[in-house]
């Protein structure tokens, strides 16, 4: 098939350290490259891929700003509309918006995100592409939509491949704000006694403003803490597979949250809260445990992890959460929009009820 992936401008793919849909991306485009598509990824000019690529801005625009996306999105889709694509994918509200000149592609949209209500007004003007949720748990509390289907995240196992065995520390890998709970993780592991090693950076768009300062900062200077700053690649595996565990106490009903599938691909338990997806991907006991609250993490650190097989943690993660599982499942995606055509729709219709 020849395909067309519209990334955002904002992180480059693959991203340096922190970027979610981005490394998504990634992983989605290389796998459909070794499958043998015609595949041409939209993205920023310092980006890597195996695919082709055009390019608008030359290096990533962050902070995100919305005119940047529609700048992108509308270059990106001009170029594919005349291109002779069987299908294009997007991943971004923006450049859903802009599809519409793409007479008679078919259009997958990705939702990347949380339910925002501004998002779930717009949604239902589409009914003609092909929706993809992250989780079951994104799906259901998203507006109800004709065409969507369930498809998990999928990363390369390889990359997290080699020795994994339980260290004398926890960690805990994400954006240090608020609804990821950076506070409970060291608060958990400061209870049970144990170093946790924090990476990651403070957001200034966290919706708690002041919550580094007052909650996470004074934290870091435990001597149980050892703080690492943003990390990615090579480095984040190894730090995951000589954890003990990695700590997951979200706040928030997260629609995936990749870093799960990531500790799990390296052997490492994950200790979550059980919100959001964290129940579909965390099979307790199995590929971790879920926890109500900071005192049953500290006791889930203690007490549960010891004798973990981590081996078999990793040969499961791979069997639901590979690359190659989730490139099958767009495969099909893509096969089933080209086969139902892409009738388009009124723009000025009422929304679903």
């Amino acid at each position: 098939m020849k395909i067309a992936v519209v990334s955002t401008p904002f992180v480059p793919v693959p991203p340096k350290d922190y970027g979610g849909t981005e490394l998504v991306v990634h992983e989605l485009v290389e796998g459909l490259v070794a499958r043998g598509h015609d595949v041409t990824l939209y993205a920023t000019g310092d980006s890597t891929t195996s695919a082709a690529m055009e390019y608008l801005y030359e290096e990533a625009q962050w902070p995100p700003e919305p005119l940047a996306d529609l700048n992108h999105a509308s270059w990106a889709l001009s170029r594919v509309r005349d291109a002779g694509f069987d299908v294009v994918h997007v991943h971004s509200a923006e450049a859903l918006g802009v599809s519409r000149m793409l007479r008679g592609i078919p259009v997958v949209y990705t939702l990347h995100h949380e339910r925002e209500e501004v998002c779930s007004r717009y949604y239902p003007y589409f009914p003609e592409v092909w929706f993809v949720a992250i989780s079951e748990r994104q799906r259901q509390r998203e507006v109800r939509l004709p065409r969507i289907t369930t498809i998990y995240h999928g990363l390369e196992p390889s990359y997290y491949a080699g020795p994994t065995t339980a260290g004398d520390y926890v960690c805990f890998i994400g954006r240090l704000s608020k609804v990821k709970g950076p506070h409970h993780a060291i608060d958990a592991a400061v209870r049970a006694g144990i170093e946790i090693r924090v990476a990651g950076r403070n957001h200034a768009d966290d919706r708690v403003p002041g919550f580094f300062e007052r909650e996470v900062e004074p934290r870091l200077k435990h001597p149980l803490v050892r703080y690492l700053g943003g990390i990615g690649g090579a480095d984040k595996a190894a730090l995951l597979r000589g954890a003990r565990a990695v700590l997951v106490p979200i706040e928030w009903e997260e629609p995936f949250g990749l870093v799960m599938i990531e500790a799990m691909l390296a052997g490492c338990p994950v200790i979550a809260f059980p919100r959001g997806s964290a129940p579909e991907l965390v099979e307790d006991g199995r590929t971790g445990f879920l926890v109500r609250d900071v005192a049953e993490m500290a006791h889930a650190i203690l007490h549960k992890v010891e004798g973990f097989d981590r081996e078999a943690c990793r040969a499961r993660a791979i069997e639901r959460f590979s690359r190659d599982a989730m490139v099958e499942r767009y495969e099909a995606q893509y096969l089933t929009a080209c086969g139902q055509g892409s009738a388009r729709c009124d723009p000025h219709a009422p929304a679903f009820p």
